[in-house]
């Protein structure tokens, strides 16, 4: 059994057990999540897809807690200027224990 989920403009497969890292949510660790933006369940070979989600299922998570990614460089330079500039980066996520999918 799997679902789609929404969050945060991106879409993820997921399957009870799953350990996934998403945007960043704003909730505390150790307590529970509950996605309603399911965009598909699939359950013994029985698909359903929602127009634009499915009707009544919901997929809920436990949070394991908050990180920040890897930084990302970012490096402009122009030839023959003199012009260099150096940026760092490290996108804030939220990592999730998939517990239950409820079509």
């Amino acid at each position: 059994m799997y679902a789609i989920i929404e969050t945060g403009g991106k879409q993820y497969k997921v399957a009870e057990g799953d350990v996934i890292t998403v945007e960043k949510l704003g909730v505390e660790a150790g307590s529970e999540y509950k996605f309603d933006k399911v965009l598909v369940v699939a359950k013994d070979g029985d698909v359903k897809v929602g127009a634009p989600y499915v009707e009544g299922a919901a997929v809920s998570a436990a949070v394991i807690g908050d990180g920040k990614a890897k930084k990302v460089v970012v490096y402009k330079y122009k030839s023959k200027k003199g012009f260099h500039k150096k940026k760092g980066h490290r996108q804030p996520f939220t990592k999730l224990e998939i517990k239950a999918i409820n079509a």
